[in-house]
């Protein structure tokens, strides 16, 4: 595949195998828009940008994956969740879980070490608290997404890695195009996505690749 097919079917995977449940749609939405004002912010108050990223839209997302995303026999997909996690491309939960405790961990550790074992002059007040711990969790959000990147050159080459690296950087705006229509939906009284809208028959055939 090309780098944009293989982009798109990355977003497909990911569509199909892990967003049937309504409000997980609209919780990535409200993810994708808390995401959205997180970059803009980045330019103007990083602090503000990064609390924004974490606090909110990663909160967000990963309540729609954790307690929304159905874990039984997907019928839609013909395939188990332990499937489905096993060829998942980027962060899948267990991995997941692994992200979410660096990051709890991180604002623990610097709450006992101020200093950051020399890294930082310890906080005297809760301002320059916050700017230390945005300074950690920025630096774990990049982290995060250049080892699986790195990761993925290693385990499915330098292509699809790159792929996924930009699907996650993009995601925000593609979650907002895909999913704006779910709070309509969930008005209608549908709670689950029968994969059909957003169905492209190219793509049917090509099921290795599941994204994050």
């Amino acid at each position: 595949m090309t780098f944009m097919e293989e982009l798109r079917q990355q977003r497909w995977d990911d569509h199909r195998f892990y967003h049937h449940n309504r409000i997980n749609q609209v919780l990535h939405l409200l993810s994708a828009c808390c995401f959205l004002v997180s970059y803009v912010m980045l330019f103007i108050d990083p602090v503000i940008a990064v609390f924004v990223g974490w606090m909110l839209a990663f909160v967000l997302r990963q309540i729609g994956h954790f307690f929304f995303e159905p874990t039984t026999y997907d019928e839609v997909n013909a395939a188990s969740h332990d499937h489905k996690e096993s060829i998942k491309v980027g962060y899948n939960l267990k991995r997941k879980i692994v992200l979410i405790s660096v990051w709890v961990g991180s604002a623990v550790l610097l709450y006992l070490q101020p200093a950051m074992f020399g890294w930082f002059t310890p906080a005297t007040d809760i301002q320059s608290f916050l700017h230390h711990l945005a300074l950690i969790w920025l630096a774990t959000g990049i982290g995060a997404l250049l080892f699986r990147t790195f990761h993925l050159f290693f385990l499915m080459g330098v292509q699809p890695g790159l792929v996924w690296f930009t699907k996650i950087l993009t995601d925000p705006f593609h979650d907002v195009l895909i999913y704006h229509k779910s709070p309509y939906y969930i008005a209608k009284g549908d709670m689950y996505d029968n994969m059909t809208e957003w169905y492209d028959e190219s793509l049917l055939h090509q099921t290795q690749h599941v994204s994050s």
